[in-house]
């Protein structure tokens, strides 16, 4: 495991606390929707983008420390989240839908897959200190 610096290290474990409070939320909120009525793919549709906003937040400031401009970390957050959400739904759509496995169980393990993706890509793009350098402050 000599690749991961405890830089990176660190930022795991920040990104996961942010991620287990956030995800913990949201698939209780799932569940509740989905035992409403609320087909698995409508629930998670609802959840991502509240989702993606506490994470966004949390993410910025707590897990990669960046103090400069929301507004392009934003947009690049918003379109690796739209990738996520996609990369979400079409777990869901394999496991559930055309191998009919267990909503619950697919979309639980999807959280974790979809959080090492977004993990990546939040680090080495969206909250990279190359994408952040000469943002304006706001």
């Amino acid at each position: 495991m000599n690749w991961i610096t405890k830089s990176t290290s660190a930022q795991i474990f920040r990104f996961s606390v942010v991620g287990m409070v956030t995800n913990f939320i949201g698939y209780i909120v799932y569940i509740l929707f989905t035992s409403l009525g609320v087909k698995p793919v409508l629930a998670v549709t609802l959840l991502f983008g509240v989702g993606a906003l506490i994470s966004f937040l949390g993410n910025r400031r707590f897990t990669f420390s960046v103090t400069s401009s929301k507004k392009q970390a934003g947009v690049r957050y918003a379109a690796v989240y739209f990738l996520g959400y996609l990369f979400n739904l079409s777990i869901l759509l394999v496991f559930v839908d055309w191998l009919g496995l267990a909503h619950q169980i697919v979309q639980a393990c999807a959280i974790f897959v979809v959080a090492a993706v977004l993990f990546l890509l939040s680090k080495y793009y969206v909250f990279s200190s190359s994408q952040n350098q000469g943002e304006d402050a706001s």
